[in-house]
């Protein structure tokens, strides 16, 4: 872990984003540690939570209504891959209103824009949910003592190097192709964040929308090994998550030949849905 990260708040560090003073517009600095990364790239839900802080705080610099909202819809399009290191957040606010705010970002590096995205900003459900359906019921409320933990050193904690900034670990009776196997394009995680990012509740949104996109491609239970780039992500908040961890399932309705789609479901220690998202990927092809 980089010296230059607070050890207990890596994820706040990372979503502190610094107002430009070279101008008067809606800029920011911001710095990627290399640690949220996969393999030597950005991970694809650490610049969708980057891109959700800087409008967030755009949003409610300029709008006191704006003041508890959070944001609960982005839908970000990949247009590059940047290597971590410093990034420039410009911000576009398109609608203030009393329920809902709409602000476009672009997540920029060496004059070239990495992601676009698209932000809704509004309030988060904070009563128990009225219904949901979710397959996690029976998955344990915390990691069992067999779950896999991403060390450093593993073949996995090689590449998944995001593992560095939280705690993560992945069910490996879902996981197939850890023994050679394969199976359904499925997977199981718990996932939370470090001590201080989960004291702090803006901080912890903002991670929890990160793990809408935490789980390694599905795809690897179908023999397809390798890098699986992001087309298209957009992840929902509904509601902040509660302290503890995170149990996320993430699952393929279709495997293409050139493309797949992948979901993730994610409760929070409480049982309830705090994030839903759906993506576009490249398939990686077999070797």
């Amino acid at each position: 872990m980089s010296e230059q990260l607070l050890t207990a708040a890596p994820f706040l560090q990372l979503c502190t984003v610094a107002q430009r003073a070279d101008d008067g517009g809606a800029r920011f600095d911001a710095y990627i540690d290399p640690i949220w990364t996969i393999g030597p790239k950005v991970h694809g839900g650490v610049m969708l939570a980057l891109c959700a802080a800087a409008a967030r705080r755009t949003v409610r610099e300029v709008h006191p209504a704006a003041e508890h909202m959070q944001p609960i819809s982005v839908s970000a399009d990949y247009l590059g891959a940047p290597d971590p290191g410093d990034v420039v957040l410009a911000v576009s606010v398109r609608k203030l209103g009393r329920q809902v705010c709409l602000a476009d970002v672009e997540l920029q590096q060496n004059d070239r824009t990495m992601v676009r995205a698209v932000v809704h900003l509004g309030i988060v459900d904070t009563e128990p949910p009225a219904w949901q359906a979710s397959d996690l019921a029976d998955m344990p409320v915390e990691p069992p003592a067999a779950a896999m933990s991403y060390e450093p050193d593993s073949e996995m904690g090689k590449i998944v190097h995001v593992a560095q900034g939280c705690q993560l670990r992945l069910d490996t009776s879902a996981a197939p192709f850890l023994t050679g196997a394969q199976g359904d394009p499925r997977l199981r995680l718990w996932v939370r964040p470090l001590a201080g990012d989960e004291a702090d509740p803006e901080t912890a949104a903002l991670f929890a929308m990160m793990a809408g996109d935490i789980s390694p491609p599905v795809v690897f239970n179908r023999g397809h090994f390798g890098w699986a780039p992001t087309i298209q992500l957009t992840t929902h908040l509904r509601r902040m998550p509660a302290p503890g961890w995170l149990r996320v399932v993430a699952s393929s309705s279709a495997v293409g030949q050139r493309f797949f789609d992948e979901d993730h479901v994610v409760l929070d220690s409480t049982g309830a849905v705090v994030v839903q998202s759906r993506q576009l990927a490249m398939l990686p092809q077999k070797s």
